[in-house]
This record gives C-alpha cells, structure tokens and sequence, in this order.
C-alpha cells in the first residue's frame, strides 16, 4: 500500500483516521498554552473554559473539511432545542427511577438542604459545561470520524473505552465501586452514541447527560462519578451497601443504576430515531 492510498480514499479525500489524528492535535495546540496560563494565574482550567476549547477546535477542523459546524452539533433550531428537551427528561428519568426505588426499599431518605436552592443553581451551571464539553469530545468530531472510518459499533467501542479510561481516577474509584461504576459509565458512552445515532445531532445525549447530572447531583445531593456534590436535598445512605446505592460514587456505582442504564439503551437501540429532514452531510 503506497503512502497515498494510506492517506487518501479512492475519491481524494483525507481519510476519516488522519482527521480524527488532526483533531486531536489541534486540540493539544490550544489546550496545552491554555493550560499554561491558568497555572501561571494559580487557578485550573474551568469546566467552561474546557468546552469552549473543544468548540473551537471542533469548527477549526470542520473549516479544514470545508464542511460546516452544524454537521457536528445538529442545526441550532426548534428540533434541536424540542431533542434537547426530551433529553433533559431521560436523563432525570434516569437518575430519578433507580433514587425511587431505593428509597422505596429504605436504603436512601433525604431531607431537605437548608442552602439548597443555591446548590442547585450552581449545579445547573457547573453540569451543563460538564455536558457540552463531553458530549463535543467523546460524540463529536472525533467520534463522527470514527464512524464514518469504522462504523458503528467499532466507534463506539473505542470511544467507549476512551470515555471510561477519562474516568478511572475519579474519587472512590476502587474496589467493587471500580466495577460497577466503571461497566456503568462505559454503558453510559455507548447509550450517549446511540443517542447521537438516532438523531444525528449532539441535542439529544447533551440534554440526557445535563440532566442525568443534575439530578443525580442538584436535586437529590449524591455523588456525580465520584465527585462530591451539594443539592437541594440531603440524602442518608444505608451502610455497607455501596453495590445497592452506589455510596459516595454515586449512583452511577449501584446495580438499579445499571439496570437504568440498560433500560434506556435498549429503548434507544429499538428506537429508529427522528433525523433532521435535510442533512448535508459527507462521509
């Protein structure tokens, strides 16, 4: 094979590897000076910050592609904004449905948080960065390369096993919680890929992720993968039943968690999906 047919297809173009390889150089170049100047001004680099990042590299290559922005983002219109709505109604759905049957069962009982209402509004804020920012890295044009170079299922399972590597030093990350929480959140990749699969569009698993986040830590006060988080409702958890609750991890971490998870995926894989009625789009 010639050096040319490794690089280019039979019609000219780059092929769908070396742009996802592009990507991820462009955004090392603006990630890594960025990352300088926030440890000069002695602070981290913000979630926020973050996602503009990866926006900016995402046009960066799609202006290289000569292909536009929204052929990765889904158009900016009422569809996206009416997905991006029954997302936010999964992902509470599925934070909400595993919290209900905990505390059916007596193994979770919150009360409320004095300074709740603040919580929340900074979760709201906090988790739709966390949303957009991880939904452009691991659903967008890195992702959408490797589908058109792969398919589907070797694509989702790269950018599966990329999204749980990015997670594996989360706090509580150990033990039997590692086990759970880590087939949970590579479950979670694949169900967020289908959810762009249906739709084509990134609406529908940013609105799930934002949702799933918020919810899990804004309103019922758990853990967010492992992270600590403050709502608007205190919760007591059953000790030594980190399996069952998912502990400080979260519940992420915990079997009705899981089951969750698989639920939505199942209804998202028999699902055929509603894909915006032009698409100009290329492989």
């Amino acid at each position: 094979m010639s050096l040319a047919t490794m690089m280019f297809d039979a019609q000219g173009k780059l092929r769908n590897g070396w742009w996802a390889a592009i990507f991820m150089v462009v955004l090392t170049l603006l990630l890594f000076p960025a990352l300088l100047i926030s440890q000069h001004l002695g602070r981290e680099l913000s979630i926020a910050e973050q996602a503009l990042i990866l926006l900016v590299t995402t046009w960066l290559c799609q202006l290289l592609r000569r292909r536009p922005l929204t052929e990765v983002i889904g158009r900016l219109d009422g569809l996206w904004a009416v997905q991006l709505g029954i997302g936010g109604a999964l992902g509470a759905a599925l934070m909400l449905a595993p919290a209900a049957l905990l505390a059916l069962g007596g193994w979770i009982s919150w009360k409320p948080n004095s300074t709740g209402l603040d919580a929340l509004i900074a979760s709201l804020g906090l988790m739709a960065a966390v949303a957009v920012a991880e939904e452009l890295m691991f659903r967008g044009f890195l992702f959408q390369r490797l589908l058109a170079g792969l398919g589907e299922w070797p694509a989702q399972i790269l950018v599966g096993g990329f999204f749980l590597l990015t997670h594996l030093d989360n706090e509580g990350m150990h033990g039997t919680t590692k086990i759970w929480a880590g087939i949970n959140i590579f479950l979670a990749s694949i169900l967020f890929g289908l959810a762009y699969l249906r739709t084509r569009s990134l609406a529908l698993p940013i609105g799930i992720h934002f949702m799933a986040n918020v919810t899990q830590g804004g309103i019922l006060g758990l853990g967010v993968s492992g992270a600590s988080e403050a709502g608007l409702l205190t919760p007591t958890l059953a000790s030594g039943m980190t399996w069952l609750t998912g502990g400080t991890f979260g519940l992420e971490a915990s079997l009705p968690g899981l089951v969750a998870v698989i639920v939505l995926l199942v209804f998202l894989a028999r699902w055929r999906g509603v894909k915006p009625a032009v698409q100009n789009r290329e492989a």
